[in-house]
């Protein structure tokens, strides 16, 4: 598995930048990557379990994700299970820590191409453009968490 992780600082502390991640169908609100998203099980909206569709900016590609991990306020991991994306198997690691005022966000992803052969040879060119989604991501929830206000679409 090929590896990607960046940290942003957040200026708010842990109490405001959590919800935002909690409410897991959301996320389209502060992701730029993304066209929409919304839960595959409506009953579910947040915790151990809650799964979702991503959208992305693209118009074509989407993915599907589930929590397998859920520490409120600390940790968050997210199955990649299913999508157009060219990915085999990929896991979205969150790690929150708080610093007063502050909270550092910092995503790990681990990722496995399709594509055999091929897609392990494509992997120093997904790194960086999977390093650049990240961190727009993270960028797009300090600037939603930080003004309120809802981020655009980068697409």
């Amino acid at each position: 598995m090929a590896n990607v992780t960046v940290t942003q600082t957040v200026n708010a502390p842990i109490d405001q930048v959590w919800p935002s991640w909690d409410d897991f169908g959301a996320i389209a609100k502060f992701n730029p990557n993304l066209n929409g998203s919304h839960l595959i099980n409506q009953s579910q909206n947040s915790g151990l379990g809650a799964m979702r569709q991503c959208d992305m900016a693209d118009g074509k590609n989407y993915i599907c994700e589930k929590v397998v991990e859920y520490r409120p306020h600390q940790k968050l991991v997210i199955d990649i299970y299913d999508g157009t994306m060219p990915l085999k198997r990929a896991m979205a690691t969150f790690d929150f820590k708080a610093r007063g005022q502050k909270t550092d966000v910092t995503m790990s992803m681990d990722f496995t191409p399709k594509f055999g052969l091929l897609g392990k040879m494509m992997v120093p060119m997904m790194k960086p453009q999977f390093r650049k989604m990240m961190a727009s991501l993270l960028q797009g929830n300090a600037d939603y968490v930080e003004t309120g206000k809802e981020v655009r679409t980068a697409a």
